[in-house]
């Protein structure tokens, strides 16, 4: 009898570990998931183990999800001039936040050659500079994503594989960390993004710490110095912009506005996308504008939007000038 249960209880210890050996899962997309996390360096009994946590995989977040429907996504887009014309009465606090980290801003102009200015506009947009508190939780507005979309149009697959690929970077962020799979929360966004620069867990890697070892996206310093690594890496970004070779941008940014309020597939900085669409380029062959396009072209990098790289360079430009 005894030898029979010593039996039973080896086959189900072999059983145990087996599930652990590979990333089979009846869900394929679980399956990707679990590769992309295991190629980081990430054990498969830890990939298992997150992939089948009930508080990670069997909650769903209908909020962020409803966000994510392209009406949503219109409208928001939509309302980015509006929200560039009110950031600006924010100005005087970006001056604050340009004084009280003075130090940390001379060491990321000149380790990186990212203006200060550049800097801090890019975290007063995403979240007025750490004021704006997330309420979701990342790997949970990913696995919606990847639960809820169906690969039928070039948006949809494009949506599966980006949740799937930041699914797997959160995976080894917290494995890497030493935090159980129930413990690995991560405020975010209701798209997913953490911290005061609303980083893309596939951005993790370019996270910096200010004096630690591991960065903390909700540490200001080390935001200051994400954000400047990011742009420094991702969009070459290293030499600062000279303010007085720019043209008066709070002009350009209203005239880009009426041009993209009448002009289908405007762009301020492409003429032809990396997949071959082609844009109506409001700076094309006008030389006065080449420096700002040139720039704006690097911080939409950060977030691909016209609206979004114009509005940065304008609070940039007026801050400034105030200091």
């Amino acid at each position: 009898m005894k030898t029979k249960l010593l039996l039973i209880l080896l086959t189900l210890s072999t059983l145990l570990q087996a599930k652990y050996t590979n990333c089979t899962f009846k869900n394929k997309d679980y399956s990707d998931v679990c590769t992309q996390a295991v190629k980081s360096g990430v054990s498969y009994k830890y990939a298992n183990e997150f992939l089948t946590s009930y508080f990670k995989t069997q909650k769903f977040d209908e909020v962020s999800w409803t966000y994510l429907q392209p009406s949503k996504i219109k409208h928001h887009q939509a309302q980015e001039k509006k929200a560039n014309n009110v950031l600006v009465k924010y100005i005087p606090q970006m001056i604050e936040n340009l004084h009280e980290y003075k130090e940390v801003y001379d060491y990321v102009e000149k380790k990186y050659g990212v203006n200060r200015e550049i800097i801090a506009a890019i975290l007063l947009k995403e979240t007025k500079l750490g004021k704006i508190k997330p309420t979701h939780d990342a790997f949970i507005v990913f696995n919606t994503m990847v639960v809820r979309t169906k690969p039928n149009s070039t948006r949809e697959k494009w949506l599966l594989k980006m949740g799937k690929t930041n699914m797997a970077s959160i995976i080894s962020h917290c494995y890497k960390k030493g935090v159980v799979p129930e413990q690995c929360n991560l405020p975010a966004s209701y798209a997913g993004a953490v911290g005061i620069p609303q980083f893309m867990p596939n951005s993790f890697i370019y996270a910096k710490s200010y004096k630690g070892e591991v960065a903390d996206l909700t540490d200001m310093q080390d935001a200051i110095v994400s954000a400047a690594n990011f742009l420094h890496q991702k969009a070459a970004f290293n030499k600062l912009i000279d303010w007085d070779t720019m043209p008066d941008i709070p002009q350009v940014e209203a005239q880009w506005y009426q041009y993209d309020y009448a002009t289908k597939n405007a762009s301020f900085v492409y003429e032809v996308n990396k997949s071959g669409k082609v844009y109506n380029c409001f700076t094309k062959n006008k030389p006065k504008l080449e420096k700002m396009r040139e720039y704006t072209k690097k911080i939409m990098r950060y977030n691909n939007s016209s609206n979004y790289g114009v509005g940065v360079m304008r609070l940039a430009y007026e801050a400034h000038y105030y200091l």
